[in-house]
């Protein structure tokens, strides 16, 4: 009888949390309809970190289902063409069952295999980034005492290393984008390109910034050294 009874009190003490969770999750959810072409697509949309879904998540929805490329999508909702990419759909006035349209041009085929291969190399630069993260979060740690002093300047030099490594990768992602000859017509490529160069660039001062921090602290562990000695 007791197990009965502790049965239902659980599963009343369960149905508000699930209703909570359902609630959640239908107002981080919506499910819109757009028209490109002749073609309806019935797009269901999540926002990200449990926020609301925002134009640019409806944007990514609409490149994979259609094939246009966000840069050349116009949106438009009861007239008018939606533009802010990090503004809330309901900002807007979208709400559940919706029917927007969508004009935009696909890439020529000979556009999206530039896009590929500058996709490519935007794997290539994220992955340089996260060794030099992590190089970055190794220095803090020495900074901040986490190695024994007679051991750091060893492990200073070692970081220095990885640092150079990195950075002459960095310039030879940038040389190989510099190679590519893209077309005045690839827009999207253009834009891609300009935008790999800008971060590559970003990533290269800092690696001159992390190289300054290790020569810093090196000297500083040097003129200890020469001090005790005296």
């Amino acid at each position: 009888m007791s197990g009965r009874g502790l049965c239902v009190t659980s599963c009343f003490a369960a149905a508000p949390l699930a209703a909570a969770n359902a609630v959640a999750m239908a107002d981080n959810t919506i499910t819109v309809t757009v028209a490109y072409g002749t073609t309806k697509h019935s797009l269901t949309l999540t926002g990200q970190d449990g926020k609301e879904p925002a134009l640019k998540d409806l944007s990514e929805a609409l490149t994979e289902a259609t094939g246009v490329p966000a840069p050349s999508q116009k949106i438009i909702f009861k007239g008018k063409s939606l533009k802010d990419m990090d503004e809330s759909l309901s900002s807007f006035g979208i709400k559940q069952g919706c029917k927007l349209m969508m004009i935009g041009k696909r890439n020529s085929p000979e556009e999206e295999a530039e896009l590929k291969k500058l996709k490519d190399i935007e794997k290539s630069v994220e992955q340089t980034a996260k060794k030099l993260e992590k190089v970055d979060g190794e220095l803090t740690g020495l900074k901040n005492g986490f190695l024994a002093k007679d051991l750091q300047a060893e492990a200073l030099n070692k970081l220095d290393q990885r640092v150079k490594v990195a950075a002459e990768q960095f310039m030879k992602i940038l040389e190989q984008i510099d190679a590519m000859s893209v077309p005045e017509n690839f827009s999207d490529c253009r834009m891609k390109k300009k935008g790999l160069v800008k971060a590559v660039q970003g990533f290269l001062a800092q690696c001159d910034k992390i190289e300054a921090g290790i020569s810093d602290h090196l000297a500083k562990i040097q003129t200890k050294n020469l001090a005790l000695a005296e």
